[in-house]
């Protein structure tokens, strides 16, 4: 009796290695381990801003008005006791902790980015799989995001501030809603194209519901792309809220945000330059590390791109 009518593979027969896991290959791209390493960190600080924080970043302090980095304060506690502490990033023109004001503007910067991501990607997402699937739908609502798009979206979100007023929920809704286009137009392209796979048209023929065919057969295959899409908004997302607070129509000045400190301080630039510098290096940061983890989900969830490498 032969191997194979045995039931047993023969051993000079060639074994097919396992593919990994997706959480292996993400362990092992260097774009997501190094943008990764710098977001948890980043993420740490905004958890840790009351700990990691000298100073309150709303106290103004007249005597102690634009410091440079390293300065040692001398100023008085609730009780009267004169106590010294280092001023690590400076003051501004009001006497402020730009340390402290920085590390708390962490928080702000990143609830923005990843709130308005979240709303971007929910309305986008529900909008983009009725479009795609439900054919009459299609050109109505393609038409209208079409029209949105025609429309910069650094204007559409200065005139949605604008009309609604400065805000957090309003900055967060302003960011979010030039992004829904762009979202939906994602999403409609991925269904139009798994709307037509047998296993879409075997639920159809079963009966049964639209909405659990979305929510069961189509979304699912929507994800990946989604994830990758997502980190590219969050990342524009923080960008446009420094701007919007960096030509004051954002966040209020009372709310440290990266944009409005460099705002506060771009008029004494020359003079004091770590008003704008600090804030600027961990924006810069923040914006760098969440594209270098979209680059690596990309090259990783993609499959014609998992090919390449």
């Amino acid at each position: 009796m032969t191997a194979l009518e045995q039931g047993t593979a023969p051993l000079d027969a060639p074994v097919t290695p396992a593919r990994p896991s997706t959480f292996a290959r993400l362990a092992k791209s260097p774009s997501v381990l190094f943008g990764g390493v710098i977001l948890a960190a980043m993420l740490l600080v905004a958890l840790l801003a009351p700990v990691m924080g000298t100073a309150n970043p709303a106290a103004i302090d007249p005597t102690s008005r634009n410091k440079y980095p390293g300065a040692e304060l001398s100023q008085r506690d609730a009780d009267g006791n004169r106590i010294t502490r280092t001023a690590w990033m400076g003051t501004d023109s009001l006497g402020r902790d730009v340390y402290s004001r920085v590390i708390y503007g962490t928080r702000v910067s990143l609830a923005v980015g990843v709130a308005a991501t979240a709303v971007s990607v929910a309305i986008g997402l529900s909008i983009g799989l009725v479009a795609g699937y439900v054919r009459w739908l299609d050109a109505v609502v393609m038409r209208f995001m079409d029209g949105m798009m025609a429309i910069p979206g650094i204007l559409l979100a200065i005139a949605l501030v604008s009309l609604w007023g400065a805000g957090l929920a309003t900055v967060i809704l302003a960011v979010a809603v030039p992004e829904i286009p762009r979202v939906v137009r994602l999403v409609r392209a991925l269904v139009l194209s798994i709307r037509e796979e047998p296993y879409v048209e075997a639920a159809i023929s079963l009966g049964t519901p639209l909405p659990l065919i979305l929510v069961r057969h189509v979304m699912p295959n929507t994800i990946a792309p989604l994830i990758v899409q997502a980190t590219f908004i969050c990342a524009s997302a923080v960008l446009v809220e420094a701007l919007l607070s960096f030509l004051g129509i954002g966040i209020p000045p009372e709310i440290p945000t990266w944009g409005n400190i460099m705002a506060e301080g771009r008029a004494l630039f020359r003079l004091y330059p770590h008003n704008i510098l600090f804030p600027g290096i961990f924006l810069s940061l923040t914006v760098l590390a969440i594209n270098i983890v979209g680059d690596g989900l990309r090259d990783t969830l993609d499959p014609r791109m998992s090919k390449r490498v």
